[in-house]
């Protein structure tokens, strides 16, 4: 139960960032002066992380639906998915410049 009240603000999350809003929420992108800001293309950069967070959710609701059927494996599943997840959003936003204008 308590994952799924855990998933709902990432869904939410998810949702306002997949159409291109509230790249203000982003750790790292609010912080950054206006000068830099203006570099990267927020829409772009809000709805690819909207992506992984619909990604994060879903391994939330794995870990739910693990405390709901007890299996083990469930759970190794959601955390390698969760881990890889996190390696390919760190890789594919930090290389190429992907999200300059």
């Amino acid at each position: 139960m308590i994952c799924l009240i855990i998933m709902i603000p990432f869904l939410i999350f998810a949702i306002v960032l997949s159409r291109g809003k509230g790249a203000f929420l982003i750790a790292g992108y609010n912080t950054m002066k206006e000068s830099k800001k203006e570099i990267y293309n927020e829409k772009a950069l809000a709805k690819f992380m909207g992506k992984i967070m619909y990604g994060y959710s879903f391994c939330i609701l794995l870990w739910a639906l693990d405390g709901v059927f007890k299996t083990e494996w469930l759970f190794i599943v959601s955390v390698v998915l969760f881990i890889g997840l996190t390696v390919f959003t760190l890789l594919y936003a930090n290389s190429a410049n992907r999200f300059k204008k």
